[in-house]
């Protein structure tokens, strides 16, 4: 886990946080003193909600205050209930002529507090109740006997449900009952790579790098279970939906679901996940669904929605539409309208599942431009590709990958370690390439049009400045011997090399002496225009290569290292020796070596 904080301690924290989040919301106020945050534009005759708990969630559930969610959220120290006095200032701000719903997540100390504030409000005359949401599946029944089961990121489908409800002028009872529903219709289980790291405190606990924990909450309990190895993301995800969806387990088995019935899911990022792999996660999430049980939500909501602090983990919600309706007597669609209800509270995902005017115009030009790109056919014209070329760049890409490990080594000194992975990419690109093609080779401009498409493939400045290049060569040489009917010779390649270096020079400003992959380009093309070597212009690139070690970077990445006597600012450019190290395994491959 991550134990860095700029803060370090909690002190004050708290405040610095609301205070941000309601200058840039306007709809809300804040109540300082009792760390309340409410809807300035509440209107009485609605059913007032309010929620909370412990800070460290975020947004849960302060960015969750706004029209048809939240009229007040109580925020308390991090991860600690807040105080009776808190709540009652919560009701105090967000005042109902139709009565008060406390929306409470089933831990100690927020029923404790709530449930005293409920019964203080009914003593001064407020009309208040409490909706007790509770819906982690990883608690058997037998586990959560006494204290009920958990509640996790499910209860904002609750918040969100009976919000809308309110907004729509919904009585008090019936609000209440759509939030009761969540625990009967809802269910959730998370998973982390590690526990949370909460400032000033010291770390109690780390899980295993090579493993995770199955049923993980969000304050730092125990999981159900470790597992380790660490197993695949598809096997995760398996095994969270079968905990949620399997009828067999008659101890977790807590909502029916099938294929026919409308249902939700809801995905969280505990905090710590990237974006990119909380995504991919929610997508196998989907695939898995599909796949294995024969469902597909409605609507999926996903993001950082309710948090533990920096936790590497997420957690999966699924929530049976079908079933909250039949209890409520609405139709299904009644239900999943008070989803799609506007809110402006500033956390809810805005997925946008308003009806969506397709535009038949593009909808036209984008099938006429696909069938365009479908029907092109590779050209069969210009030289056959000759017998040595394919060994040679089978050579060449051998020699890259087998140079993976120090081109990486190279780039995570230098910027990010992506350029190791490029490299790999084109040449297992390129060798997937030419084993279709090895035993009946295509003209040589249509291998060459085929090879670039492999470059262009790969992102990267690497990637696109190769894949340039390559595209204006593959051109200028079917000039240079369809048109100018000029042989394939040394003489042709160099010229054409030539005319390639000079487009891509339209494109980047990088020259000779800027530390990139044109310290090697350059010279390397030069040389065999003006000398017809191919050996000797191999010399000259692998001898440029090594020559970046000794230069200030001025472009990149690179730019930003420091001559802090580590050594970083002495090592090649990764993109350049890459490319040293590929013609090199060209000529050899070339000679038969």
């Amino acid at each position: 886990m991550s134990r860095k904080h700029f803060f370090p301690n909690p002190e004050g924290v708290v405040v610095h946080m609301l205070n941000s989040l309601v200058t840039r919301n306007q709809h809300m106020g804040l109540d300082t003193e009792n760390r309340v945050v409410y809807n300035l534009s509440h209107q009485p005759d609605q059913v007032t909600v309010i929620s909370g708990g412990g800070s460290g969630h975020e947004p849960a559930w302060s960015g969750f205050v706004g029209d048809g969610m939240l009229s007040a959220a109580v925020c308390g120290d991090i991860f600690a209930s807040p105080s009776t006095k808190q709540v009652m200032a919560g009701i105090r701000n967000a005042p109902s002529n139709e009565g008060i719903i406390l929306c409470i997540t089933n831990y100690t100390g927020d029923m404790l507090h709530f449930g005293l504030a409920r019964e203080k409000g009914q003593a001064l005359g407020y009309k208040v109740d409490v909706v007790c949401m509770a819906e982690d599946a990883a608690l058997g029944r037998k586990q959560s006997e006494k204290v009920g089961r958990r509640g996790l990121a499910g209860n904002l489908l609750v918040i969100k449900l009976i919000g809308a409800a309110s907004q729509k002028g919904w009585a008090f009872e019936r609000c209440r009952k759509i939030g009761e529903l969540g625990n009967s219709q809802l269910v959730t289980i998370g998973t982390s790579l590690d526990h949370c790291h909460v400032p000033g405190r010291e770390a109690f606990e780390s899980v295993k790098d090579d493993a995770c924990v199955l049923g993980m909450g969000i304050h730092n309990e125990p999981g159900l279970r470790t597992i380790s190895p660490l197993p695949s993301p598809q096997d995760i995800v398996m095994e969270m939906l079968a905990y949620l969806l399997d009828p067999s387990d008659s101890d977790r088995a807590f909502v029916p679901f099938s294929p026919s019935d409308n249902v939700v899911m809801l995905v969280n990022n505990f905090g710590g996940l990237s974006g990119l792999e909380f995504d991919a996660m929610v997508n196998i999430a989907l695939e898995t669904l599909k796949s294995d049980w024969k469902i597909v939500p409605t609507r999926i909501y996903a993001g950082i929605l309710e948090t533990s602090l920096n936790g590497q983990g997420f957690s999966i919600t699924l929530g049976n539409m079908s079933g909250m309706a039949k209890a409520m007597d609405l139709n299904v669609d009644e239900v999943i309208a008070l989803l799609d209800a506007p809110t402006n509270a500033p956390a809810w995902p805005k997925n946008g599942y308003r009806p969506v005017t397709m535009s038949k115009e593009s909808e036209g030009l984008r099938a006429k431009a696909n069938a365009a790109f479908a029907s092109s056919t590779p050209s069969t014209e210009g030289p056959p590709t000759p017998i040595s070329l394919i060994p040679a760049l089978r050579k060449a890409c051998a020699a890259a990958l087998a140079a993976e490990p120090t081109i990486t080594q190279y780039d995570l000194q230098m910027g990010d370690g992506d350029c190791g992975e490029a490299v790999a990419g084109v040449c297992k690109s390129i060798l997937a390439n030419i084993d279709a093609v090895e035993k009946d080779p295509p003209p040589l401009l249509s291998l060459l049009d085929s090879i670039s498409e492999n470059v262009e493939d790969v992102g990267g400045s690497l990637g696109a400045i190769l894949s340039i290049l390559v595209t204006a060569f593959t051109h200028a040489l079917s000039v240079l011997t369809l048109k100018e009917k000029r042989p394939l010779d040394i003489n042709t390649i160099a010229n054409a090399a030539h005319t390639a270096l000079q487009n891509l020079k339209n494109y980047t400003a990088a020259r000779e002496g800027d530390r990139t992959v044109m310290d090697v380009l350059i010279p390397f093309i030069t040389s065999l225009r003006d000398t017809g070597d191919f050996g000797n212009a191999v010399r000259v690139a692998k001898d440029s290569a090594d020559a970046t070690a000794h230069m200030k970077a001025k472009f990149g990445r690179a730019t930003y290292i420091a001559e802090d006597g580590s050594g970083r600012d002495r090592i090649p450019d990764p993109g350049a020796w890459a490319v040293g190290i590929w013609v090199g395994g060209l000529e050899e491959g070339f000679k038969g070596e």
